[in-house]
């Protein structure tokens, strides 16, 4: 088990200035602990996607010949294999960079289905794009890590190859920090009001990550069963697109999206998309606390932008926003009988209940009932 400040501190002796990525919950001490240290500045920047933080470490080498890290979860390798094969790889722009990636899905370690395929391949993905890495789990220590930058990867980040480290559960010891923020209503119980405001025939896609437990395990309260929603359990940023391609199929039904401010800001073009496209039964609910809670709670940067200008630039009729449990119920009467495609912004808390369960139905499960419903 490796000490996360003393793994940052190595990282600094070979090279490291730069710290770019976006957070995932196997890497949380380490994350936690750059962002501690650095904050969020010219040091820290935590990227809407993961190929963004690929072209900032490549901006960072190129501007001062150090080397730039990224950490991800696993499955954000794959926003991040566009610039790596065509941007950073030796035989193009040659550009050296380090990789700390969550490894989720692990072969022989339970864990959900949207991370297995993910998993599995994870070593073979990263010896296909040439990048030479090093497994940390549990029984690693510093001076092991240590003997490999000396004998080997100092050498290969000089001559502008890239290389990795796959961080297996329990890899890095605990880094202890609380997030929260001055809201007071918590997502579940904003997503239950509106819950509760909807018809059984109302369609919901939801993001990924707590929200879609917590929708999923308030339709279990209510013994309402799933077919109504669809649970994006993976593909982060994508559930808005589904949304939209439902409701332009599906014209008859509304369509919700219920989204979170990490997932929106990861694939922005999809407001430009839906505003473009114009469907009148889409209804798009962003929950938003300014964090990546689902992996810890580091700050996204919602916060800094004005999302309601950004939606409306891009073609959304209306944009709504609330702010406590009854502000939002008084909103709901609003948004609900206006055309869409429109936007209801809801500040809530960071934080989940301790017990939060999970699916208890299989991904194909939910989307045979979903497709079912749909044809009704």
């Amino acid at each position: 088990m490796i000490r996360v400040d003393e793994f940052e501190e190595l990282l600094q002796e070979c090279g490291v200035g730069f710290y770019t990525g976006v957070p995932d919950s196997q890497l949380k001490a380490f994350c936690d602990f750059i962002e501690d240290k650095y904050g969020i500045g010219d040091k820290h920047i935590i990227a809407p996607n993961e190929g963004n933080a690929v072209a900032l470490a490549t901006g960072y080498h190129l501007s001062t010949g150090k080397y730039g890290l990224v950490y991800m979860q696993n499955s954000g390798l794959g926003n991040a294999v566009n610039p790596i094969t065509s941007l950073t790889d030796p035989n193009v722009y040659n550009v050296p960079t380090v990789y700390v990636v969550g490894w989720r899905g692990q072969p022989g370690v339970k864990d959900e289905p949207q991370h297995v395929k993910q998993g599995a391949i994870t070593p073979d993905l990263l010896e296909l794009l040439d990048i030479d890495y090093k497994i940390l789990d549990e029984k690693t220590t510093i001076d092991e890590v240590k003997q490999l930058f000396d004998s080997d990867f100092s050498k290969k980040l000089a001559n502008g190859q890239s290389v990795a480290f796959i961080v297996s559960k329990g890899a890095f010891e605990s880094f202890k920090t609380k997030k929260s923020n001055e809201n007071t209503l918590s997502r579940e119980d904003a997503i239950k009001t509106v819950i509760d405001s909807l018809t059984l025939d109302d369609i919901i896609v939801s993001t990924t990550g707590k929200a879609s437990r917590e929708l999923f395990e308030y339709r279990e309260e209510k013994q309402q069963g799933h077919s109504n929603d669809f649970l994006t359990v993976g593909s982060m940023g994508h559930s808005s697109m589904i949304a939209l391609s439902i409701a332009l199929n599906k014209k008859d039904k509304r369509i919700f999206c219920f989204d979170g401010d990490g997932a929106v800001l990861m694939h922005m073009g999809s407001l430009a998309l839906v505003g473009s496209k114009s469907p009148r039964n889409y209804y798009h609910v962003l929950f938003n606390n300014c964090a990546h809670e689902t992996v810890g709670g580091l700050p996204t940067i919602m916060g800094d932008i004005n999302i309601a200008e950004v939606a409306l630039n891009c073609g959304y009729t209306n944009v709504y926003h609330a702010s406590g449990k009854e502000e939002l119920e008084s909103v709901l009467e609003k948004f609900l009988s206006d055309n869409g495609p429109v936007l209801l912004i809801v500040d809530v808390s960071i934080g989940s209940r301790s017990d939060l369960g999970r699916p208890t139905t299989t991904p194909i499960e939910n989307k045979n009932a979903f497709m079912k419903k749909l044809e009704e």
